[in-house]
């Protein structure tokens, strides 16, 4: 069976909303988006290159798929880091959409998703990574159908903001690994405890 892997960035006080840029998402108000800039280095990159080295599948909501396949998709061949992630396919989870054709390699996902996803994990492959996509996170997560989460924790409190975890989750996490990288983020990998 699968692993569905949330990797998210993360503030200290849990908000993931607009890591990329000040446009990116601005719903509720949000006005720090970009937050993640200052902080970037390669050990970043190598743990981002790792994850979807291990997954051969995304799974993302509507507002995130939007988001990344209208940076992705224009760009041209060549680029590695574009290749991957158009090449990939992707589930797109929304009912408001029409199709996934906006992003090659896209299947769209709008009907029971908790359903939808289950059959996803029992598929042969790796990993079916998840970045962005707040609400869908928050519904796999209350049925129990997240298993990992790669959370990269940022030295810095924003207040509000669109969260990893919902207000009320509970879950048991056990750590797998903690490292600290030079520009004072945390990489925290948790696997979700599951009673026996």
């Amino acid at each position: 069976m699968r692993k569905i892997v949330v990797s998210e960035f993360m503030s200290l006080d849990g908000v993931m909303q607009a890591p990329g840029g000040s446009e990116e998402d601005t719903e509720g108000g949000f006005a720090y988006g970009g937050w993640t800039h200052p902080y970037w280095d390669d050990q970043i990159g190598a743990h981002f290159d790792q994850v979807m080295r291990e997954s051969d599948a995304m799974l993302l909501g509507r507002k995130t798929w939007q988001i990344h396949g209208g940076a992705f998709e224009p760009m041209a061949e060549g680029d590695p880091f574009g290749d991957v992630m158009n090449a990939m396919p992707k589930y797109v989870v929304s009912t408001t959409l029409p199709s996934a054709a906006a992003w090659r390699n896209s299947t769209l996902i709008s009907g029971n998703v908790v359903e939808e996803v289950r059959a996803l994990k029992a598929q042969p492959g790796k990993n079916v990574v998840i970045d962005g996509s707040s609400v869908l996170i928050h519904t796999l997560a209350q049925h129990d159908l997240v298993d990992e989460y790669y959370l990269l924790v940022y030295p810095l409190v924003l207040g509000s903001g669109k969260k990893v975890f919902a207000d009320g989750a509970q879950l048991n996490l056990r750590l797998v690994e903690a490292t600290p990288f030079s520009s004072g983020v945390v990489l925290a990998h948790y696997t979700v405890e599951r009673p026996a």
